[in-house]
C-alpha cells in the first residue's frame, strides 16, 4: 500500500496518522504539533507516551516529542517550556510519495501569546516519516518589526524496555550543566552515558550524532541547527512526584532532546531559523 495520511481522533483530540512505507506509521496531534507515536515496520513503538498523560490542553501531553518555544525549561519569565505545547496548531501541508509521508503544522502569535511574550512570530513543525526514520523540523519566523531572542527544544521521549540497560554514545568530551546536581558544570568522561540515578544534563555544542543502544535496539539521533543535547530521566523519587506519569514510568523512557538551551538565538525582523532532529533505527 502506498503511503497515505488520515485525520483521526487520538485520546479525544484531533490528530493525523501518517502511514508510511512497509507499514511504518506516526501520529502527530494538532494540540502542540506534538508527535505522539512512531512505529517501525517491525511493530515497535519508539516514543514513550505516559499512560497518565492529559489530553485536554490544560497541561502539555506527557511524552512523544513536545515542542518547547520560545523558552526552554524555566530559563526565563515565561511558563515552563513556553506556551506552544498547549495551543492548537493548523495543518498547512500534507504530502506523500512512494517512500515517505509528510505533514507540516503551523502556529502564529495572537492576543494570548502577545500578552505573555510581545512579539510577532510564525512557527512550523514538519514531520517526515520514512521506512525506518523520522525527521522533525522546527522553523521559527520573525514576522514583526523588531528582533527577538528565544530558546527551545524538541523534548523527545524515547521508549525503552529498561532504562538501566541503555547506553548513549556520542557525548564523550562535551561540557555539560547538570540540573540534577545544582547546575554544576562538568565534562563527560565516559564513552557511553548510562543512567543509574536522576539525570538532567544539558550538553553544549554537540556536533556529532548520538547512538542509543539497549538489547536489540539501536537508534541513531542526529540534530541540525540545535546546538545542545539534553538527556533527562527523573528516576524513582522524582517520577513519583509527577502526577501525569505512572510510578514506574521512569524505567521505560529516556529523553534525548534537540535543544537550544545554553544560550538564546536572536532572530532579526523578517528572518527565519531552522532546527531538525532525525531518528533512525540502525
Amino acid at each position: 500500500m502506498k503511503p497515505f495520511i488520515e485525520d483521526i481522533q487520538f485520546h479525544g483530540i484531533e490528530a493525523l496518522r501518517l502511514h508510511g512505507p512497509r507499514g511504518s506509521s506516526a501520529v502527530i496531534s494538532r494540540l502542540g504539533a506534538q508527535v505522539l507515536s512512531w512505529i517501525t515496520p517491525d511493530g515497535r513503538e519508539h516514543l514513550y507516551l505516559s499512560e497518565r498523560a492529559v489530553f485536554d490542553g490544560s497541561a502539555a501531553i506527557r511524552g512523544g516529542i513536545p515542542v518547547c518555544f520560545p523558552q526552554f525549561a524555566a530559563l526565563g519569565d515565561l511558563p515552563k517550556h513556553g506556551f506552544v505545547r498547549t495551543r492548537e496548531w493548523s495543518v498547512n501541508t500534507r504530502r506523500c510519495g512512494d517512500d515517505y509521508a509528510l505533514v507540516t503544522l503551523g502556529i502564529g502569535d495572537d492576543e494570548r501569546t502577545r500578552a505573555l511574550w510581545p512579539y510577532a512570530f510564525r512557527a512550523e513543525i514538519t514531520l517526515m516519516l520514512e521506512v525506518d526514520r523520522i525527521d522533525v523540523e522546527f522553523c521559527v519566523e520573525n514576522t514583526g518589526a523588531a528582533p527577538f531572542a528565544f530558546t527551545g527544544a524538541l523534548h523527545t521521549y524515547l521508549r525503552v524496555v529498561q532504562v538501566e540497560d541503555v547506553a548513549l554514545a556520542g557525548l564523550y568530551g562535551h561540557e555539560y550543566r547538570d540540573a540534577a546536581n545544582g547546575n554544576a558544570t562538568g565534562r563527560e568522561t565516559a564513552s557511553e552515558l548510562t543512567v543509574d540515578r536522576e539525570t538532567d544534563r544539558i550538553f553544549f555544542n554537540v556536533r556529532r550524532p548520538q547512538l542509543l543502544t539497549a538489547g536489540n535496539l539501536s537508534l541513531t539521533i542526529e540534530n541540525q541547527g540545535f546546538p545542545d543535547v539534553v538527556v533527562w530521566n527523573p528516576w524513582v523519587e522524582r517520577c513519583a512526584g509527577i502526577k501525569d506519569m505512572p510510578p514506574d514510568g521512569w524505567r521505560h523512557m529516556l529523553c534525548v532532546e534537540a535543544a537550544l538551551a545554553h544560550s538564546s538565538v536572536t532572530l532579526p525582523a523578517g528572518e527565519e531559523w531552522y532546527g531538525r532532529q532525525t531518528l533512525v533505527v540502525a
